[in-house]
């Protein structure tokens, strides 16, 4: 008999918290991706006039995805989701200016290379919720690669990178 897979409450795997948590759940993942979703809302810190988000917020995006990605993996262990640092984005794409207010995103990240360091680069797409498409597909919104570093210690890598 399968097991279900327990898909945890995003809060439990992602250490953003309040108004600067840009996810609202996950919903599917294994060791090599996960899903997310998020809606952008009326009135939020990024808002524009007409309430939409701003596309470029979509890396934040990604990089909670990651962050919830690594969270998930140790989810249910005794170890504890860790901060990491977004090093840098490849080739991010938006395809519109904008990710329109009340209309879910579906965040797709996909784990291209880890090694034991903590260094990790993924290929990273946002579509509206209703398709998870190839990139042909009309509602890819945008995608990237982003490299990140998940440190031991990431006090002493702040400290140790400080200008």
């Amino acid at each position: 008999m399968k097991q279900l897979k327990v898909i945890p409450d995003i809060a439990d795997v992602l250490l953003h918290s309040g108004n600067m948590r840009l996810l609202d759940s996950i919903v599917d993942y294994d060791a090599e991706f996960t899903i997310a979703t998020y809606t952008p809302v009326l009135g939020a810190w990024y808002a524009d006039q007409e309430g939409n988000m701003p596309a470029w917020i979509g890396i934040e995006l990604m990089a909670q995805a990651i962050s919830a990605h690594a969270g998930l993996l140790k989810y249910g262990s005794t170890t504890l989701p860790k901060h990491g640092a977004l090093l840098g984005t490849r080739s991010y794409q938006a395809f519109k200016p904008v990710f329109v207010v009340n209309q879910a995103l579906m965040i797709h990240v996909t784990l291209v290379y880890r090694d034991i360091s903590g260094l990790g680069a993924y290929d990273c797409r946002i579509y509206y919720q209703q398709t998870l498409a190839d990139d042909s597909a009309p509602n890819l919104l945008a995608k990237a690669t982003l490299k990140v570093f998940e440190p031991d210690n990431f006090q002493q890598f702040l400290q140790d990178h400080a200008s």
